[in-house]
């Protein structure tokens, strides 16, 4: 999977195209991506003697084909490839740009 915790991406498809947002968490054994303000969902939450009740919202994970990375250099949503640098580590390379694309931590 491309796509890293800490990413700014753009969904590409479904009900919130055209958002984008920073990744929270990424599920790679169910290829799913968690993104800020994206596929929020409303829960109805039972009130326990720790916490209320009530409706919660939070966001749900989507499928990491509906999302893509942003070019640094336009910030249009790119494709993205894998380079072998010199000293053999691996890096995220914007299809569009050429540009590598940075690892966020």
């Amino acid at each position: 999977m491309h796509i890293t915790k800490g990413d700014t991406v753009q969904v590409i498809s479904g009900e919130d195209k055209g958002k984008r947002g920073r990744v929270l968490q990424v599920h790679p054994k169910t290829g799913r991506v968690t993104i800020e303000g994206v596929n929020v969902v409303k829960r109805h939450r039972r009130a326990t003697n720790t916490a209320e009740g009530g409706i919660v919202e939070f966001a749900a994970p989507i499928h990491h084909s509906k999302a893509m990375l942003l070019d640094p250099k336009s910030g249009e949503p790119t494709r993205v490839r894998r380079r072998r640098d010199t000293d053999g580590t691996v890096e995220r390379i914007a299809v569009k740009s050429e540009q590598p694309i940075p690892r966020s931590r």
